[in-house]
């Protein structure tokens, strides 16, 4: 029969792996200094647009970021990142007609990159090399990346890079749920930290995946990613924490 310390140690053991793996967890309360900050009144002077035909990405009259895609976009802030630090932002898919009335927007892929190099580049800069939009091209950089509502709208993902052409995916990391999913119109609070040996993602508070990574990537770039779709973007934010 185990002892009352067995039996302690296996419950603080089991409330830590569950914090780690499950999905839906308040965020850390944690001091952050302002680095970069973009509410875009102003223009896309931050910012790097890699979109296919048919598509664009200009500040609208409310002063957002206003993303209108057909077939794949990724906008890289150009500002180069380094942990420990957390990116917050305000995000919004909307789903409407064109004037003409004929195609519908896709309530899909409010996606987005953060920390990416390229291993392939001399300096490592993922903004070197001129890519098309078109998702593939980013599959040999090192990066994270969450598809929130992805694949029209049926999952929410998220993935590590490792840089070498592959996209791997644990099964804990691939969500169906209708919670982790888009709504039509409803403006969302994305943040994401990242400390130098942990990384997450949080919606409205609450952390949706969570990565203590053996071999943490510590800089890169941030880029907003989505195909086919109509996003608004405001209150970009990136801050500084305190080292551990």
């Amino acid at each position: 029969m185990p002892t009352r310390r067995q039996m302690l140690q296996s419950i603080a053991l089991a409330a830590v792996t569950t914090f780690i793996s499950s999905p839906l967890l308040a965020e850390p309360s944690q001091t952050s200094k302002p680095l970069h900050h973009d509410d875009f009144s102003g223009d896309l002077s931050n910012w790097l647009v890699q979109q296919q035909a048919g598509g664009s990405v200009r500040i609208n009259t409310k002063g957002q970021m206003e993303i209108i895609d057909r077939s794949g976009c990724t906008i890289w802030f150009k500002h180069k990142l380094s942990t420990p630090l957390v990116i917050e932002y305000d995000a919004t898919v909307l789903l409407k007609k064109d004037p003409d009335g004929k195609k519908a927007d896709r309530l899909s892929d409010l996606n987005c990159f953060w920390l990416a190099t390229d291993p392939n580049a001399p300096d490592g800069s993922a903004l070197n090399k001129q890519r098309s939009g078109k998702f593939s091209d980013y599959d040999d950089l090192k990066l994270y990346y969450v598809g929130y509502g992805g694949n029209r709208n049926t999952s929410t993902r998220f993935r590590r890079y490792p840089g070498d052409g592959s996209r791997p995916l644990l099964p804990e990391h691939d969500l169906k749920d209708a919670r982790y999913l888009n709504k039509r119109g409803k403006t969302l609070r994305i943040k994401i930290i990242a400390d130098g040996k942990t990384t997450s993602y949080s919606r409205d508070g609450e952390v949706i995946f969570k990565l203590e990574d053996s071999d943490p990537l510590t800089s890169g770039h941030f880029g907003f990613r989505t195909v086919n779709s109509h996003l608004l973007i405001d209150n970009f934010t990136v801050s500084r924490l305190p080292r551990k």
